[in-house]
């Protein structure tokens, strides 16, 4: 080969590389970031996983991509490892599709209706309509179509310049002897292997493979071996997601290179040890890039389906290869996936869930805050020290992650669901942080041995109660988005409001009358107005549900309406708690 030839081989695979990439990003956005969460709500059987698993990697065009997502899951709780089996198994699959796209680009026609399907023109065809879109295109919509076209046409025309620079090599002794030696077994393997783990992608592999049978001189018994190396090859990607993952990530990553191996050890030794006795007369026939797409789908498809019934199997393997680390103190874990940042869907998903698992913490530590007056123990308020302490760590790592994902392209809903999130962080934390208040005022009460009188600790069960039911009710409509139940939570709020006035009045009168003392007054004052803090954070948090649903509520009015109890519901809520938790 010529410098000249070499340098244009480079660039065609410069070329394809990058049309892959964007065509890929193109159709992800595209699919609105549907597709990622379907992998993790649908995945339930390994049947059904690998249906997904082929599907969705069909659609980014990227088996090391869905891996390493499915890897995301798994370390983050989203996902079991034995459903992640199938989806990687599917990922095996679904990445040989991109072989048949390559296949366009060896259409051609001599003449007439032939030469309008014919490569040059169905990519200038895409090309043109592609910029089109992408400079003209008012919607967001029409620049991700317009970039998927570029990014075919790109691919095109890098598989058309590799083709073009090697078209020579067939007539070269020295490149039909090296063929001859990839018709090797363990030869082709290894190096369609290395050569895959440095280019990092089993498609752009595949399409080079496809690119040198043009020349002519490829052989089904020099591609198999190859196209075996390619599968194994692809995972040293997958193997790198592994760091920094937990024990649950770390196996699931090991999936993809112990089924790909496997798979290639078995279907190696089959058709190696049927043409020992059978001695096949098509291994010298010679390769095309269609006849080495139908080959690597058909080699993956057997791959994938000798190891369908042997799920467990591969389960046991990798717990196997990563135990549990044992004598491990329990902590909590916040697992918000880096790998989720590209993919907006998945990380507002994750963030939702953590999210609700902060509100339940800040629920937890006020009902945990509040026992310690009816009975306290250095160990209860040891664990509302604990919960508060979870929940500023939950407000540290949430809000980092989510003004990483304001980073990316969301849709309005999803932009929505982030601003309510950062909305409602800083108060779930706050509750906690009132929780630990009131946790400190009755381990004061207890140090000092402080007794309420009965009237004050009636007034306080009442008020308890009020929060407790403010809390929880809160707590339940933001967790299941319920904005009926979250028009509620201002009139409550509106009756604690009350009745912490009241009981301060009330306090001030028995001080006058001799019944409480002034020692008992400033602890009684601070647990009441702590109480009345922890209401207020209530209200906002189901006033940020609504404000930012966009729903038919009108929001602002709506909420303006609210809060000036200017509602027929608002009157009707606040009636029924002014005669629940009347003092």
């Amino acid at each position: 080969m010529s410098i000249s030839e070499i340098f244009s081989l480079l660039t065609g695979v410069a070329m394809f590389l990058f049309g892959m990439s964007l065509m890929g990003e193109g159709l992800k956005k595209v699919s609105g970031s549907r597709l990622e969460p379907i992998l993790y709500q649908l995945s339930g059987t390994t049947v059904r996983g690998v249906l997904l698993g082929t599907g969705v990697t069909a659609v980014i065009q990227s088996s090391c991509a869905t891996a390493v997502m499915t890897v995301g899951f798994v370390n983050s709780g989203m996902m079991k490892v034995r459903q992640a089996i199938g989806v990687i198994l599917g990922a095996i699959l679904g990445t040989s599709i991109t072989g048949w796209v390559i296949c366009l680009s060896y259409i051609d026609g001599a003449g007439g209706i032939a030469e309008l399907v014919s490569t040059a023109t169905l990519t200038g065809i895409v090309a043109v309509v592609g910029i089109g879109l992408r400079m003209f295109g008012k919607k967001q919509a029409l620049h991700h179509v317009g970039d998927i076209m570029m990014g075919f046409a790109v691919l095109m025309f890098g598989m058309s310049a590799m083709s073009g620079s090697v078209s020579g090599l067939g007539r070269q002794e020295w490149f039909t002897s090296t063929l001859t030696k990839m018709s090797h077994p363990l030869v082709g393997i290894l190096v369609g292997t290395v050569f895959t783990a440095l280019l990092q992608s089993a498609s752009a592999a595949v399409g080079i493979v496809q690119a040198l049978s043009v020349t002519g001189a490829m052989s089904f018994e020099a591609a198999l071996p190859l196209l075996m190396g390619v599968a194994f090859g692809a995972s040293a990607p997958v193997l790198f997601s592994a760091i920094g993952a937990n024990v649950g990530g770390r196996r699931t990553a090991l999936v993809y290179p112990l089924s790909t191996g496997f798979g290639v050890l078995v279907c190696a030794c089959l058709f190696y040890i049927a043409n020992s006795m059978v001695h096949f007369t098509f291994l010298k026939h010679v390769m095309n890039p269609f006849s080495i797409a139908a080959v690597n789908t058909a080699l993956r498809f057997v791959m994938v389906l000798i190891q369908i019934p042997f799920t467990d199997v591969i389960e046991g393997a990798v717990t196997a290869l990563v135990p549990e680390r044992g004598n491990q103190e329990p902590t909590l874990e916040i697992q918000l996936e880096e790998r989720f940042i590209a993919y907006p869907a998945l990380a507002i998903e994750q963030s939702r869930l953590t999210i609700h698992e902060m509100a339940k913490t800040a629920e937890k530590a006020i009902l945990s805050a509040m026992e310690l007056f009816h009975g306290y123990s250095d160990a209860q308020f040891a664990t509302v020290k604990r919960l508060e302490d979870d929940a500023d760590r939950y407000e540290d790592s949430l809000g980092t992650y989510l003004i990483r994902i304001t980073g990316q392209e969301m849709t309005t809903s999803q932009n929505e669901e982030v601003s309510e999130y950062l909305h409602t962080l800083s108060d779930f934390e706050r509750i906690s942080d009132h929780a630990l208040n009131l946790a400190e005022s009755a381990k004061e009460l207890n140090d000092k041995d402080v007794r309420f009188s009965d009237y004050a600790k009636r007034e306080l069960d009442v008020l308890f109660a009020a929060v407790c039911q403010i809390i929880s009710m809160t707590i339940t409509a933001f967790c299941e988005k319920d904005l009926k139940l979250a028009s509620r939570v201002e009139p409550l709020e509106e009756v604690v409001d009350e009745l912490c006035d009241k009981m301060k009045m009330n306090h001030v009168e028995r001080l006058q009358q001799g019944i409480c003392t002034i020692s008992q007054g400033f602890v009684f004052n601070d647990i009441v107005t702590n109480c009345e803090r922890v209401s207020d954070h209530c209200s906002n948090i189901a006033a940020a549900m609504i404000e930012l649903s966009g729903d038919a509520f009108q929001t602002h009015k709506y909420v303006h309406n609210l809060q000036e109890k200017e509602t027929p519901e608002f009157r009707e809520a606040y009636e029924e708690y002014i005669r629940r938790f009347a003092l």
